[in-house]
């Protein structure tokens, strides 16, 4: 494995792990690793434990595996070495959050943090009468280049080298060659167009999402949803052309048939892209709970007061996520996508048959693609 791929790898798993460690500050105080509690055992004891176990153990395990794997990849070992880390240091903040989770839901449930509360959802009806658009213009360039690497591959097919470079080693030096044919000169044309539909069709399908309003700041939290739909989208879009460009310059280098080219140049766009969405993700907080608007006077209402009812608080809804709060199945809720408990962005409500056709539809592309290309 090249220098070059070791020193992607590091950048990679070190920004894994930053995401990883900061989560816990990112994500809604009533929402403590994907666990609905009321606003005022947002800092039990038991929560401000298990953020400093999480973030204990991401920084020891994590950091284990992120030296481990950069060892490997500097002794020579195999092309696996990345993708074997990255997962591993998935699995390791996957741990982590599950232990946190059912710490602070064994304790929620035994206290019965939720007796007494007046339970509640909110809508704000203007988010279907005025919705969020969705800004097309931003996925212009990603179409236009998905388009445009489509007509170079078809004018250049003619004068493609008759044996195509179809795998490349760590050094970026062909190591596998085919025959050419439509199949193996198209197949990353074909990938790049699949992965611009699946992308633009989440992004979109985000826009339809059901918001995660709090009962007690209905006005703030649709308009924090509104501006982080329009953030997200557009970063979303920027990452879907830098990994467009990332597939395009690979392609070329097949039809080419340059013997070398620096993996760090090929995956230097996709990179970039990734982090402006990280960068926009992390600085807008989960749900946009980050993002400064205008709070009307009134509107949260004093718990308490003299004269007033007891602020409503969100419903507890954790019997709809499974699996430590990673899957949500709800077959009372028609949106296909819903805020995810732990991280920023979105869900398949696994309940939905549009979120069960999507899904569906994921796994018939992923898996029919390497048959239509073989």
């Amino acid at each position: 494995m090249s220098t070059t791929v070791v020193l992607l790898l590091a950048a990679v798993g070190l920004l894994l792990l930053g995401g990883a460690w900061l989560m816990p500050s990112l994500t809604l105080t009533t929402l403590p690793f994907g666990v609905r509690v009321p606003s005022e055992r947002a800092e039990a004891p038991v929560v401000g434990e298990q953020r400093r176990a999480y973030r204990w153990w991401v920084a020891l395990a994590g950091g284990a595996v992120l030296v481990a794997g950069t060892t490997w990849g500097l002794a020579g070992g195999a092309a696996a070495a990345l993708p074997v880390t990255l997962v591993a240091l998935l699995a390791v903040q996957l741990a982590g959050y599950l232990r946190a989770h059912g710490a602070i839901a064994a304790v929620k449930r035994r206290e019965g943090w939720f007796d007494g509360l007046r339970q509640g959802v909110a809508a704000d009806t203007s988010l279907r009468t005025d919705p969020a658009h969705f800004p097309w213009l931003w996925s212009l360039p990603a179409v236009l280049l998905t388009l445009g690497t489509a007509v170079a591959g078809a004018l250049r097919y003619p004068s493609m080298p008759a044996q195509l470079a179809m795998h490349f080693n760590g050094s970026g030096r062909a190591d596998r060659l085919v025959a050419k044919s439509v199949g193996s000169a198209f197949a990353l044309v074909i990938a790049q167009l699949v992965l611009t539909l699946i992308l633009l069709l989440v992004c979109w399908g985000t826009f339809r999402a059901r918001p995660d309003l709090d009962p007690a700041r209905v006005k703030v939290t649709a308009d924090q949803h509104r501006r982080f739909l329009a953030r997200m989208a557009r970063s979303l879009m920027v990452l879907t052309f830098g990994a467009d460009l990332t597939i395009a310059l690979g392609a070329w280098r097949i039809w080419d048939g340059a013997r070398t080219l620096s993996p760090l140049l090929l995956m230097l766009p996709m990179v970039l892209g990734l982090a402006v969405l990280l960068v926009v993700a992390l600085s807008s907080g989960q749900h946009g709970s980050r993002i400064p608007v205008a709070d009307p006077a009134g509107v949260a209402g004093s718990a308490g007061s003299a004269g007033k009812a007891p602020v409503v608080v969100h419903r507890d809804d954790d019997r709809y996520w499974r699996l430590g709060g990673l899957f949500y199945v709800n077959r009372a809720d028609s949106a296909a996508f819903v805020p995810r408990r732990f991280g920023i962005g979105w869900t398949l409500n696994l309940g939905s048959p549009y979120g069960i056709l999507f899904l569906a539809l994921t796994v018939a592309l992923a898996v029919g693609l390497p048959l239509i290309t073989a």
